[in-house]
């Protein structure tokens, strides 16, 4: 998944508590007083106890019902029994009803005990199910709710289409729970099974194997055969058209989008080889992608076979899909061999975005993959200044209530840093033969830091013990901010555009005689970052007049744009600004546009007539960062 900024999500705003059989313990807490509470549990962001009865396959049979907005139906669990004095199989929930829970005994259902656990705001509700004396196959009936924070249930009208609904799912980091009963913890990986009933002429799309045939029935029947975390489960469904542009490689988009989608995505098949070529074989069979509605609150979600992918992205150019890059790195680092709990996410982060710096630099040349290492290495920069010493470690000791904490700059950029610095140590050669070997190893498994640092020690730092040391590694892992002896990126070109930009700033030139024709995205973004925080009107005007800002429709530099001219409070822009606001989901474009316009009290009613307006249009994921931000009071702390 790729975030960019920080999230710190307050899920416990949109809990409700749900009634149970017995007595529950609805608990808001600390995160201190969460880690003391599941000491005893494998995974402080699980009920789970995977280490006594672990999930090993599910069978989900789901009816979407768009007109309730729940879906509804059964799964069943397959499990293995690791103690033998287990009593319990022990699920995540969160705002699921359960109806019904049978053991799947000689082929016939058998009605067993089930009882809620704790229920602690964030988390969820555990469920606790006694185990079959023979130790079979449990099936569960439930349906969710409609404010289920894993779903997006979209009226016609938040469509591309305007005709039809449309839901999708996001799992990551603990959502999956509030759409299947489920062991939600990356620990834990499972194989599966669905079989989704819709309205007949609408087609449902999942992380598995997609059957690209419309059913007369309405019934679509998928299968992943790969263990995968229960965060990579996901679903789609709506009026999905698709297009197959390669071997590996199909698009699914709503029919207004797909003709875009497909030229955007060419390089896809080019990229898939590139990584074959240093990585290894790709291992997942298709590796297709599903262009979500705008209000996709992410970038892109690595769901296996089926990447999610935000309308954003769609410049025209092919000058942002280093992000789909990211995503197909993923099938290596993260799916493939993904961390064991949340705060090791830099294992799936920090790998993923240096191997999507490779893709990028094998498909799209050294120079735009030194481009974007120059803007993340600012931006993760600007980043640690927000942060404590703690959040600047790549193993963060700091104890939180929420996992998506763990997804910052950090995990990502730092991440990255370091994987490219041990590759200038040792030799590129050396370094992707042992990420070969790294990745074949724990193969469909899931690592914690500290097995993977026993791994480069015996496997990297020892074969080259005058390049790399220990007490170097740990520098990386355990202390804030970014080594000394790392060596920022730089580049010419960036240099040149700076060298516009302070022209310009200095009156040396004027807007006009930038020459501009030639530049992409990157060196875009890097001039608007370079220019003055504090411009005139005229200044602003002249820049907007030559070159056309305020029109753009390339997501990434319309963001830097009207961040520009909400900080100098620039109202030709505003109409632009309130269009991009209504228009788009992803957080890492829209919350600092809020963010900077409340930190202004003159713009206060400005952001809560917008947010008012958008906010329906909106992911929960998005809603329960912005409420913070854009207080419906109108007040700002």
């Amino acid at each position: 998944m790729r975030l960019i900024l920080p999230f710190v999500l307050f899920l416990a705003a949109c809990q409700q508590n749900p009634k149970t059989q017995n007595s529950i313990t609805t608990t808001q807490i600390s995160a201190n007083e969460l880690k003391t509470i599941n000491a005893h549990r494998p995974d402080v962001f699980s009920f789970s106890r995977h280490d006594e009865v672990k999930a090993t396959h599910l069978d989900l049979e789901l009816k979407v019902n768009f007109k309730q907005k729940i879906l509804e139906g059964f799964v069943v669990v397959k499990y293995t029994v690791l103690n033998p004095e287990a009593k319990h199989l022990v699920l995540d929930t969160r705002d699921l009803k359960i109806k019904k829970v049978e053991a799947l005994v000689e082929q016939k259902n058998k009605k067993i005990q089930w009882r809620k656990g704790d229920t602690i705001a964030g988390l969820g509700t555990e469920l606790i199910i006694d185990l079959p004396a023979d130790h079979s196959a449990i099936k569960i009936h439930y349906q969710t709710k409609p404010e289920a924070s894993g779903l997006q249930w979209l009226e016609p009208e938040k469509t591309s289409g305007k005709k039809y609904p449309y839901l999708f799912t996001q799992s990551q980091a603990i959502h999956a729970r509030s759409w299947i009963p489920v062991q939600d913890t990356p620990s834990v990986r499972l194989t599966y099974n669905a079989k989704i009933q819709i309205k007949p002429g609408l087609r449902v799309v999942m992380s598995a194997d997609n059957n690209n045939q419309k059913t007369t029935d309405g019934l679509h029947v998928f299968s992943m055969n790969q263990a995968i975390p229960a965060y990579l489960i996901a679903l789609a469904a709506g009026n999905i058209e698709y297009q197959k542009i390669s071997e590996h490689v199909t698009v699914f988009a709503e029919q207004q989008d797909l003709s875009a989608a497909v030229y955007e995505f060419a390089t896809t098949e080019a990229m898939i080889t590139a990584t074959e070529s240093m990585y290894g074989k790709y291992r997942w069979g298709q590796y297709d992608l599903l262009v979500l509605p705008p209000s996709f609150p992410f970038g892109g979600m690595e769901n296996p076979k089926l990447s999610h992918i935000t309308p954003t992205i769609i410049a025209g150019d092919r000058s942002l899909d280093s992000l789909i890059a990211h995503e197909l790195a993923h099938s290596w680092s993260g799916n493939l061999v993904t961390n064991a709990l949340w705060q090791d996410a830099w294992l799936n982060e920090g790998f993923t975005s240096y191997i999507e710096s490779r893709i990028v630099e094998a498909v799209h040349g050294r120079e735009r993959m030194m481009m974007e290492a120059t803007l993340a290495y600012q931006s993760l920069l600007d980043e640690m200044n927000t942060l404590n010493e703690d959040m600047q470690k790549l193993v963060n000791p700091a104890s939180t209530s929420d996992p998506d904490d763990y997804f910052s700059a950090v995990s990502y950029d730092k991440g990255r840093f370091f994987l490219e610095w041990m590759e200038q140590q040792v030799g590129r050669k050396a370094f992707d033969q042992f990420l070969i070997q790294y990745f074949d190893h724990f193969a469909f498994k899931s690592v914690s830091t500290d097995e993977m640092i026993k791994y480069l020690q015996q496997n990297l730092i020892k074969k080259h013990p005058d390049k790399i040391t220990v007490q170097q590694v740990n520098t990386w892992l355990h202390q804030p901010g970014m080594p000394a002896f790392f060596n920022p990126p730089s580049t010419l070109r960036f240099d040149r555009v700076k060298q516009s930009a302070n022209r310009w700033s200095t009156g040396i030139i004027k807007a006009t005689d930038i020459n501009t024709t030639e530049w992409i995205t990157q060196e875009w973004l890097h001039f608007l970052r370079a220019l003055p925080k504090q411009m005139t009107f005229s200044q602003l005007q002249e820049l907007d007049t030559a070159l056309h800002l305020t029109q753009r429709q390339n997501s990434e530099i319309a963001h830097d744009w009207l961040l520009i001219a909400i900080n100098n409070q620039y109202q030709p822009a505003y109409s632009r600004l309130i269009d991009y606001l209504t228009s788009i989901g992803r957080v890492k474009l829209i919350k600092p546009l809020y963010q900077a316009m409340m930190q202004k009290n003159e713009l206060h009613n400005l952001a809560l007539n917008i947010y008012q307006k958008a906010r329906p249009g909106y992911h929960n994921i998005a809603i329960q960062q912005l409420d913070v931000i854009v207080r419906l009071d109108g007040t700002h702390e």
